[in-house]
């Protein structure tokens, strides 16, 4: 039975960056806090505690003073650097780069809305593609001072005042195919004012897609490894599971039911943005160990 790694899986390079950062300071002083989890797998985020990183929440934040916070790839609003700075909290900053550029232009289109209202002209309508209380969609909302609308499908789209300007913009992770979606309907629904929408989705993350639906169907049976707080995680198993029913969601290799290989000549591997290599090779080792006992018992 062949067992093979889909080598376009695991850490996207803002979490690479990210993990390095936090490495580097723990290889110095031993001891560095996270504001949340720095990747949303358990395994990972396990292995760097056992190094000396603390996860803290944003309530935790406000009580420390004179220590290094590192701020993972996700992003924050703006209040946790004001937080940081009256705290004397020296931040190691790892926001993934395109999710800082994806800041700065809400907090642009923001700012110029609010100049134009000034001036007798209308306020804009911010609105973003993503998950509800997604740590980056809190950050993108934060820099519109709480005002941007987070829709998660098309049917958010009823929330939304669409006699209002509208400007869209979408969460790093989510699916292009979704993107769309809501860009057609509201087209199709909006009979007044503006209508502005950005694809602002990775394209690193986006390009995964159609590279992992052809590895799902090269093999048999796919495992998917991923963490449960994952969204990045859910959208590819889900895409995964679409053009190949045999795919499985486990978070380890001890959720592994080596049953569920049986009759199969290949089984792939794969994972999300915030799944590590190293976990993936140990659930591909578990399923070639497993597959040899078989192979013995014949």
């Amino acid at each position: 039975m062949k067992v093979e790694i889909d080598s376009n899986s695991g850490f996207c390079f803002g979490v690479v960056t990210a993990i390095n950062k936090a490495e580097d300071e723990l290889g110095t002083s031993g001891q560095l806090y996270c504001l949340g989890d720095i990747v949303h797998n358990a395994r990972e985020v396990e292995r760097l505690q056992e190094k000396g990183l603390k996860t803290i929440t944003h309530s935790d934040l406000e009580n420390l003073r004179d220590v290094k916070v590192l701020l993972r790839a996700h992003g924050e609003p703006p209040q946790t650097y004001s937080t940081a700075i009256q705290n004397n909290i020296k931040v190691i900053d790892a926001t993934c780069p395109v999710v800082l550029q994806l800041q700065r232009r809400i907090k642009k289109t923001y700012d110029d809305g609010v100049v134009a209202e000034k001036n007798g002209g209308k306020k804009p309508l911010i609105v973003i593609y993503g998950k509800n209380g997604h740590a980056e969609v809190n950050g993108l909302v934060g820099q519109t001072n709480g005002e941007a609308v987070v829709i998660q499908d098309k049917d958010g789209i009823e929330s939304l005042d669409l006699s209002k300007d509208i400007i869209l913009y979408s969460q790093t992770t989510k699916s292009i195919e979704g993107f769309r979606e809501i860009v057609e309907e509201i087209g199709k629904r909006k009979k007044e004012g503006k209508f502005e929408y950005y694809d602002t989705i990775c394209r690193q993350v986006a390009n995964r897609m159609q590279k992992m639906k052809e590895f799902a169907q090269s093999h048999d049976v796919i495992f998917f490894v991923s963490g449960a707080k994952s969204s990045n995680g859910k959208v590819l198993f889900e895409m995964c599971k679409g053009v190949n029913p045999r795919t499985h969601l486990i978070s380890d290799e001890s959720q592994l039911d080596l049953a569920l290989v049986e009759g199969a000549e290949s089984v792939g591997i794969c994972g999300a943005t915030s799944t590590p290599l190293w976990l993936m090779e140990k659930v591909a080792r578990e399923v070639e160990e497993g597959g040899e006992k078989n192979n013995g018992n014949v």
